[in-house]
């Protein structure tokens, strides 16, 4: 459910939330190509990468024109580096399955189901930021237990993939569903970055 935003929110929050939105479609776009093979999802992806990539471009320009920020202007840049990273591994795992021609198993499937629910918990915190801080590092908080359990599950399913290979064409196999493991892997490393310039700024705010 979406709250009502402030009427007048402040340009740099207002182009956080705006990243943050294009993470989570970038991501639930990730999970379709996933977990149905669905190709327009993979679309999503490379599109949202693109978009993301000049909203981090705009944000930055607007740092350099503005002399008051919300909150510390290094906080700003990096909570926008580490949103747009998320989604540049999203675009790397669709990259890296294609090129490798690797399909989806379950671990993928539930790794990539977990940074979705990071994403949504990032934009949440975004929009309570200015409002309701406390809310907001609560949402930083859930984001990080997120990142948490895709590495559990990255560990599990290496640990299963080198588990009993049989010949090299396996082990070639394995190496290349490990590496988009990886990215998935980074992709969630990233939202814990940015949840933690989260919980740094509302410590500062409040």
């Amino acid at each position: 459910m979406n709250l009502p935003r402030r009427k007048q929110e402040n340009l740099f929050i207002s182009l956080l939330r705006q990243q943050a939105e294009k993470l989570q479609e970038g991501v639930d776009g990730l999970w379709l190509f996933v977990n149905d093979g669905d190709e327009s999802g993979a679309e999503t992806v490379v599109r949202t990468e693109k978009e993301s990539d000049e909203m981090r471009r705009v944000l930055i320009d607007e740092l350099h024109k503005t002399f008051v920020t919300p909150f510390d202007r290094e906080d700003i840049f990096e909570l926008s580096l580490y949103l747009d990273d998320v989604l540049d591994y999203a675009y790397t795992t669709v990259l890296e399955m294609k090129l490798l021609k690797v399909t989806s198993d379950p671990y993928l499937t539930k790794m990539v189901m977990r940074l979705r629910e990071a994403s949504d918990e990032l934009l949440l915190a975004m929009e309570r930021m200015a409002d309701n801080p406390m809310i907001a590092l609560d949402h930083a908080r859930r984001t990080k237990h997120r990142e948490n359990q895709v590495e559990k599950i990255y560990r599990e399913a290496v640990a299963e993939l080198f588990d009993g290979a049989k010949d090299v064409h396996h082990v070639m196999e394995m190496l290349r569903l490990r590496e988009v493991y990886r990215h998935v892997s980074n992709a969630a490393d990233q939202a814990d970055q940015a949840a933690n310039v989260i919980g740094k700024v509302v410590v500062k705010m409040t």
